[in-house]
């Protein structure tokens, strides 16, 4: 055999798939093998010959190919031709592994001398000689007149490609052309082994059908070559004759199935992938079919749909390729060769084509092709998806990033204020309760700064110029409080350095450590002055009158919202509002839990009529006549017992506090009117809040009310507080006067214990003044209380009011203010509050007229 020159390195792959090219070169192939030159007879398959008949029938005719090929024909076919007069010959080669019967016959002079059956429906074993192709042996006699005669019946196609050797010369070219096609066999295992092992690792459908194909061909081509047959099935001929018709359907199926997935078929072109699985129906429809016919029929069916469907997987690479489709142009190369293999064979098959290395071999040179480049193409595929993956995993590393950002800058804008920059309440209490975690031994104090004066700056200036001022008070406020002894950071990064906090748009907050802070009490006020500081804006200096409420952990709360909440309680304390800060006191809060339990309580009180009213004689001091009485609430039925003032600051800070003094009201009248039927025609008063004042109806309910009550019209005083009136003067001066027509008088109640104004006292439709209790209690051992006493009662005698002290407890007292001048006084020396019936009866026992002097 001739030996190639060894290519250089880019021709490398070239070269091998040159090697394959003769990976199953035939007899006729190598120099010592002889084609001899053959007459050849066709007979009916049902009239059985005997040789010497079939040597002496009509019809012989010399065979112009010397490698026969008659097609799909059902005849028997007998081959006759002498044997070369070369001495060395003793070896007859069929190079075709399926025909199905094979008589050899060796004549002498004309009389038969040796004979030999083989053929694949006889087990291999029963084989002359045990190889691939059909070899018989013969004894050769030059001296002799020698020539052999073949008889041949096969279902499939009639291919007698004869050639003559001498056994050594043929052991020896064969020895190489097994050789060779161990390479190429090896290649196709591989890839398949390579694919299916990928297969299993990815789980990708493409790999499987791929392997599935490969080993389609694998199969067909060692079943062409008789391989097969002599390593995997030798006992079994059915299965010999079966692989091909099932082999090629099969591969055909799994071929057009790969291609519709490896070319995406259904994604790039639709209509294409409709035809292509309308061929892969048909080529399974006709390998069910092969079970149901003949074997002659079966191949001929397959081989017919072989050819249209090459065609079609040929067709397929240079569309999707025109497409776009980069897959495509692997496929085109790999299934252009094996397509064209495949079709030249099937053409060689059906007696189209003569018998030729290319005839005969073109599809293994194909399949070996088509193996190499789809190996390559695989591996592209691989690379590419690496790639794409890489590409999606760097894109989704891209968005996940993105994303990363922009979380980061909602969360950081969750976490500040949109105006000042500044942490919000969520961060402020965030830091805090982190804060007391870690150090929950350390004291802290949570103040919380609130701007009472920006609505009005709002209203002066508009909304954007006291956005502009709060973005400069927040950076003046953080500077002012960083300089405080023991302030701590809310936030603090390479960026920001952040001790103050916008807890709201009017409200600020920042944290000390108590301790540092109670140690530089000069430095903490210096600070807190210059909070109160003008904010300059535009040239202007605009007072934002901050104020500060202080709670202190852990006196105060154990958590962040806790002592948020009773910071603010103590900024909206009276003691903040007059000194500009105020440190959370328990007994000024309003709005604990049990206040908030009180609110219902006492709703349900007023609807259950669980409430009472205490009666308190006022005596006389000049006459000690009882000369009035005032009404006092109580709560009788609770069990933890409530102070009257409680009761009202409860009802004044609820809104209960309009049904509750019209309650009052109506039970003073009833109150008064069983008095009157008792024989006591006594004066009767009754606080009112300055919440009633500022009622729009309340002057019109009196008014119908003391209409239903008539007899005690101009017998009835409401009191006062002076500090409640100085609240809103103008409308309690109108809503007095209004009840002052109704023939309501008016007391002024707690007097001294304020501030007011005499020249406003003066305009009230007043008749009486109560001093406080504060101003009696220690009359007697305090000599400026009594001449505090003295004066006020010497300047309402002068503008012309009664004067009554309250809080009276001894007679000490009591000769005082009667010394003094004081008109009346009430208290425990005369009798504690008591309800009516007990009233009634102290009232009996000290006399039936209320003109009967007490005591």
């Amino acid at each position: 055999m001739r030996q190639p020159v060894t290519p250089t390195r880019p021709f490398r792959l070239l070269f091998t798939l040159m090697v394959l090219s003769v990976l199953a070169v035939p007899s006729f192939a190598a120099g010592n093998s002889v084609r001899p030159d053959m007459d050849f007879l066709l007979t009916a398959p049902d009239s059985p010959a005997t040789p010497s008949q079939a040597l002496a029938m009509d019809g012989w005719q010399s065979l112009e190919d010397p490698s026969p090929n008659f097609g799909y024909i059902r005849k028997t076919v007998w081959l006759r031709f002498p044997v070369p007069e070369r001495g060395d010959i003793n070896l007859l080669e069929i190079g075709y592994a399926h025909l199905d019967h094979i008589r050899f016959f060796l004549l002498e002079n004309g009389e038969i001398v040796s004979e030999a059956t083989a053929g694949d429906r006889l087990p291999f074993l029963e084989r002359p000689v045990l190889y691939r192709n059909f070899l018989f042996r013969f004894d050769h006699a030059p001296e002799a007149n020698q020539q052999i005669l073949l008889e041949v019946r096969t279902s499939g196609a009639v291919q007698v490609p004869v050639h003559l050797w001498h056994d050594k010369d043929f052991f020896e070219s064969a020895f190489f052309e097994d050789l060779i096609h161990a390479v190429y066999y090896g290649i196709l295992i591989t890839v398949i082994c390579f694919n299916l092992f990928i297969f299993i690792a990815l789980r990708e459908k493409i790999y499987l059908l791929y392997v599935l194909s490969t080993l389609g061909y694998l199969v067909i081509i060692g079943s062409l070559n008789g391989i097969a047959y002599q390593l995997l099935w030798p006992a079994n001929p059915e299965i010999q004759n079966r692989s091909m018709v099932l082999g090629i359907p099969f591969a055909m199926v799994f071929t057009l199935w790969f291609a519709h997935a490896f070319l995406q078929l259904r994604n790039q072109s639709p209509a294409t992938a409709r035809v292509v699985s309308f061929a892969i129906i048909l080529n399974t429809i006709a390998a069910a079919a092969t079970f149901l016919t003949d074997y002659n029929t079966a191949i001929r069916l397959v081989v017919a749909l072989t050819i249209p469907s090459c065609l079609l997987l040929t067709l397929l690479g240079p569309q999707q390729w025109l497409r776009g489709n980069r897959q495509a142009i692997y496929y085109t190369l790999a299934w252009g060769a094996l397509t064209l293999g495949s079709a030249v064979t099937a053409a060689n098959k059906y007696g189209l084509l003569p018998n030729s290395f290319l005839s005969v071999y073109t599809m293994q040179i194909g399949s070996a092709l088509q193996a190499v480049l789809l190996a390559l193409a695989m591996a592209s595929r691989i690379y590419q998806e690496r790639q794409d993956k890489v590409l999606a995993r760097e894109a989704e590393l891209r968005a996940l990033e993105a994303r990363r950002s922009v979380e980061l800058r909602l969360m950081d804008q969750a976490l500040h204020h949109p105006l000042t920059g500044l942490p919000n309440r969520s961060s402020f209490e965030m830091m805090l309760n982190d804060l007391i975690m870690r150090h929950p031994e350390k004291r802290y104090g949570v103040a919380v700064v609130h701007l009472n004066n920006l609505s009005s700056v709002t209203k002066t200036l508009g909304h954007r110029n006291t956005d502009r001022i709060l973005e400069l008070a927040a950076l003046h406020y953080n500077s002012v409080v960083q300089a405080i002894p023991g302030a701590m950071p809310v936030e603090q990064t390479d960026e920001r350095n952040y001790f103050l906090a916008s807890l709201d748009q009017q409200s600020f907050g920042f944290i000390v450590e108590a301790t540092l802070a109670e140690a530089s009490p000069r430095a903490v006020v210096t600070g807190l002055d210059s909070l109160r500081q003008s904010i300059d804006y535009l040239g202007m200096q605009v007072p934002l009158d901050p104020r500060m409420g202080v709670a202190i952990f852990p006196d105060h709360g154990s958590d962040a919202n806790t002592l948020i909440r009773r910071a603010i309680i103590a900024e909206g304390s009276e003691r903040a509002r007059d000194r500009g800060m105020a440190y959370y006191k328990p007994s000024r809060d309003a709005y604990s839990a049990d206040r908030l339990t009180m609110v219902s309580e006492l709703r349900k009180a007023l609807d259950d009529h669980q409430l009472a009213l205490y009666l308190q004689p006022k005596q006389s001091l000049t006459t000690g006549q009882v000369v009035g009485m005032e009404a006092l609430i109580r709560w009788p039925g609770r069990q933890k017992k409530v102070s009257p003032d409680e009761i009202v600051l409860l009802a004044e800070q609820t809104g209960l506090i309009k049904p509750l003094t019209r309650w009052v009201l109506e039970e003073s009248l009833r109150l008064r009117t069983q008095l009157l039927e008792q024989g006591w025609d006594l004066e009767l008063s009754a606080n009112i809040s300055p919440n009633n004042l500022r009622e729009a109806d309340f002057s019109l309910y009196v008014q119908r009310l003391m209409n239903q009550y008539d007899g005690h019209r101009g017998a009835v005083t409401f009191e006062v507080t002076e500090t409640s009136m100085m609240l809103d003067p103008a409308n309690s001066l109108e809503a007095l006067n209004a009840l002052n027509a109704a023939g309501i008088r008016v007391s002024i109640d707690d007097f001294g214990s304020g501030y007011s104004s005499l020249s406003y006292i003066k305009q009230l439709p007043a008749s009486e003044i109560k001093i406080d209790r504060s101003l009696v209690t220690d009359l007697p051992s305090q000599a400026e209380d009594r001449v505090i006493v003295q004066t006020t009662i010497d300047m309402c005698h002068n503008l012309g009011y009664q004067v009554v002290a309250e809080g009276v407890e001894d007679q000490a007292t009591a000769d005082l203010l009667r010394d003094m001048g004081c008109d009346m006084i009430q208290g425990y020396l005369v009798t504690p509050p008591l309800p009516v019936d007990e009233l009634l009866d102290w009232l009996n026992t000290n006399g039936h007229q209320p003109s009967r002097k007490l005591g």
